[in-house]
């Protein structure tokens, strides 16, 4: 019995994933990605809490300072060009759209138990990332000028 199984071929040694050598061809399914891009989205809103506050600030403080506001994304603040903040309202339009939409997901998932399975993972990983991307280049069309 001992000489077949020495005369077998080893075990297969299961280890811990290397971060600089198996990151790179590791592959996330839709529910690992959606994640961690929930989270992403977190500390981005977070990052950011004092450019949203400067924005609702100045847009409700008076008539004059809307006009600023205004302004600010046509022309830019300062050193900071038009532009740049309109990158930085739209990556704040995907952070909020992403965290809401796939926060959702987190808690039907948490009151339904039924939906607690592989493949209504997968769908609802790829509805959330759709939705969010989708709705994000709606509104970032509306907030570039396109229609």
């Amino acid at each position: 019995m001992t000489e077949l199984a020495s005369s077998s071929r080893p075990r297969r040694e299961f280890r811990n994933i290397n971060a600089i050598t198996d990151l790179t061809t590791y592959r996330l399914p839709p529910a690992g990605i959606v994640s961690i891009l929930h989270r992403v989205s977190g500390v981005l809103m977070f990052l950011l809490m004092p450019f949203i506050i400067w924005m609702f600030d100045t847009s409700v403080s008076s008539e004059i300072s809307f006009a600023k506001f205004k302004a600010a994304f046509n022309s830019g603040l300062g050193f900071v060009p038009g532009w740049f903040l309109k990158l930085v309202a739209l990556a704040l339009i995907w952070a909020y759209l992403h965290h809401f939409i796939a926060g959702v997901r987190h808690l039907w998932m948490d009151v339904s138990h039924a939906a607690v399975t592989k493949e209504f993972g997968k769908t609802s990983a790829i509805v959330t990332l759709a939705l969010s991307v989708l709705l994000t280049i709606v509104l970032g069309a509306k907030l570039f000028g396109l229609y």
